[in-house]
């Protein structure tokens, strides 16, 4: 979402400060509301226009009242005729007569309503998430931006102000203006010391002595109007957004479509991978996408067929690393690009190919990754038989022998669509530093 400063001054009886807190305060809910759409509708629907309703507690400017609710009245209201000063009234209770904490609750509450386009939606999901282990190996393709200097402007922010710059303009006004110095003050005002210390004033004295007053009193005024730092004095530093030289980059999405996969699993699957997609697209415009579908053959397809075709078949999870292997060795070399990985199955395999699945990870194609993302799609029910992470599939603990020895794999389950973008957050959650590649 845009970012704007405020520069207005506090208005009669408001702050800045309780303004600021209120939009911070928006803007959670905004991210909370997204989150919330996230779990409950499709994944795919992240890509649209929203409206996000916030309520209305909290949009006040906060202020010092009377509480009715205690305390003492010594007042009669005016137009009364059944009371007079003196009578005694019980409270009302809470919600009465539209006073208390029922006041204002119920259907009637208003809300804002915030109408957020496709950018901000996008803005305010992906937030936080970034490609792990980003490594600069090839300056080719300009990705990312940072701010240069490129010289002074007059408008910006007071942590941008140019002191250096500022004071030059300042200098040169003054002297253009002929600002009276405080040298020059100082010189008039001694010689009217001198003057009046002598103890025989004579008329030329007293004539001299009333000239050097109307001087000193001119030079003041003058000194006054003439400010020592001015609005039009002020240089603040002025950025430049400039394109910085990034590596190349290129994410493998992996998908089992084997018949095993139920159309329950290929929709958990396709709903986390269009999230990918999204992200990838979103975050980096300069990244290339592999789609690779695999029963017990793989192949390379574009993304309409690897999101919709309804291709089935037996499960050999290998092929679908050899495919990879085979893409990058004609495509994407190592030393030139960053290769990331997200791979979906429902750990079902062939037996004894788990063990060379995990034997070419950790051989071959962690070798090669800066990151690879294991996600294994299970049914709800064998969520409590899962609850270890090292009870699963053949596949899982396969893969498990793999997560021990390398940093940069990381493996989770989806049992529901709730799940996924917890596990996406779980995978792809910006890191504070950067780890060598092993």
């Amino acid at each position: 979402m845009p970012n704007f400063i405020d520069r207005r001054l506090n208005p009669k009886d408001k702050s800045l400060g309780n303004r600021q807190r209120f939009l911070k305060r928006a803007r959670e809910e905004l991210k909370r509301a997204i989150k919330d759409q996230v779990k409950s509708d499709r994944i795919v629907d992240v890509d649209a226009a929203h409206g996000v309703p916030i309520p209305t507690r909290g949009a006040g400017e906060p202020t010092f009242r009377p509480s009715f609710g205690s305390g003492k009245r010594q007042h009669v209201l005016p137009g009364n005729r059944d009371y007079s000063a003196g009578d005694r009234l019980t409270k009302p209770e809470a919600g009465a007569g539209g006073i208390g904490k029922g006041a204002g609750r119920g259907e009637s509450e208003d809300e804002f309503h915030f109408i957020l386009s496709r950018e901000e939606v996008l803005d305010l999901f992906f937030e936080d998430l970034e490609l792990p282990d980003m490594i600069k190996l090839n300056l080719k393709e300009t990705v990312t931006f940072k701010p240069h200097r490129v010289g002074f402007t007059t408008a910006g922010t007071p942590t941008n102000i140019n002191i250096g710059r500022t004071m030059r303009n300042s200098f040169g006004r003054r002297i253009a203006l002929q600002r009276p110095s405080e040298k020059q003050i100082r010189a008039v005002a001694d010689e009217i010391a001198l003057l009046e210390s002598e103890q025989l004033v004579s008329a030329q004295t007293n004539k001299r002595l009333r000239a050097l007053r109307d001087e000193l009193a001119l030079l003041e005024k003058r000194r006054k109007r003439i400010s020592y730092v001015d609005p039009v004095d002020v240089r603040f530093n002025r950025f430049e957004r400039q394109p910085l030289p990034n590596a190349n980059a290129v994410m493998f999405c992996l998908m089992d479509v084997s018949a095993s996969m139920g159309e329950r699993e290929k929709d958990l699957a396709k709903r986390f991978f269009v999230l990918l997609h999204l992200f990838l697209k979103r975050r980096y415009k300069r990244i290339d996408i592999v789609f690779i579908r695999h029963t017990d053959e793989a192949r390379e397809v574009d993304e309409e067929t690897f999101f919709y075709s309804k291709q089935s078949g037996g499960t050999v999870v290998s092929t679908a690393l050899e495919e990879m292997l085979r893409i990058i060795e004609e495509r994407y070399p190592a030393d030139l690009w960053n290769i990331y990985a997200a791979q979906a199955s429902d750990g079902d395999n062939t037996s004894g190919d788990s063990d060379r699945c995990a034997a070419l990870l950790r051989q071959e194609v962690m070798r090669l990754c800066q990151y690879y993302a294991y996600v294994e799609i299970i049914d709800e029910r064998e969520t409590e038989i899962f609850g270890s992470t090292d009870n699963g599939t053949s596949l899982w603990r396969a893969y498990r022998t793999v997560d021990g020895e390398i940093p940069n794999f990381q493996m989770a389950r989806i049992a529901r669509p709730a799940n996924i973008y917890p596990v996406f957050r779980k995978l792809f959650t910006r890191q504070a530093a950067v780890r060598a590649r092993s």
